[in-house]
Order: C-alpha cells, then structure tokens, then sequence
C-alpha cells in the first residue's frame, strides 16, 4: 500500500488535482489563522509531506536489518530515481532539488526513530532477562 501510495504521489502526470490543491490551500488558511502558526505556507506543506512520506522508508530499511546509513541512501537513490522520471518522462511535472532533499531527510528521520525505538526495545527486554529479574525480584535487606 505505501509503495502503490509513494508511485501515485511521485509519479502520475499531473501534480495535483484541483480538489486536492484546494485541500491543501483550506489547510494552509486553518494553520495560519492558529496563533503563532502564521508563518505556513503551501511549500512548507509539501515539504513536511515529502519527509513524512519517506520517513517509512527509512524506519524499514533499519528495521530489515539495514544499517543506518543504508536507509539514508535509499532514500536519496529513491528520490534521486523518481526525481530524474519526472525530468525526462513526465513533461507536466518538475523535478525539483528541493524534494530530494526533503524525501532524503524523511529517510534519515524514520532511520533515526527506528535507532531510537530499538535501543528502547532492546533495554526493555534487558530488564525483562532473567539475571536481571534476579535482584529486581529479591527481598530488599
């Protein structure tokens, strides 16, 4: 479902339909009009979808027993690959440098969470084990 999602987004000829450019622009006007959030704009939401996008991507890589950095570069092949489609095969859309690295930081942030999420797992488990359980268990002298 999200490679079907990511293709979809990355790769029809149009960039974005009026009824999904019009939903983008209600809820750029609903941020904005929140205190303190004036400072939104339309490019600052396609930005934050491209890392959100990609965030995925990286988190999995890690999680199939990637190391960090694989994650990193799959996301900046990926975006690189999608980035040159969309400059040599689909004349209605632009290739912008801007979404490699936008997608490459979403990689590098799922990567991230996914480091993190780990070493959390990994101490809970550790206190799970049973030499540990042993003076966690014991009368208190």
């Amino acid at each position: 479902m999200y490679a079907w999602g990511l293709w979809w987004m990355t790769l029809r000829p149009t960039i974005v339909g009026p009824e999904v450019e019009s939903l983008i622009w209600r809820l750029v006007r609903v941020l904005q009009s929140a205190p303190g959030l004036g400072w939104v704009t339309y490019d600052g939401v396609e930005f934050t979808a491209n890392v959100a996008m990609f965030m995925p991507l990286g988190g999995l890589i890690v999680a199939w027993r990637g190391r960090w950095w694989h994650g990193i570069l799959g996301g900046l092949i990926l975006s690189a690959g999608i980035e040159a489609w969309q400059l040599l095969f689909l004349p209605t859309r632009v290739a912008d440098v801007r979404d490699l690295v936008a997608n490459t930081l979403g990689a590098a942030v799922g990567v991230g969470m996914m480091l993190i999420f780990s070493r959390w797992r990994t101490r809970s488990q550790q206190a799970h084990n049973p030499r540990h359980r042993k003076v966690i268990d014991s009368p208190a002298q």
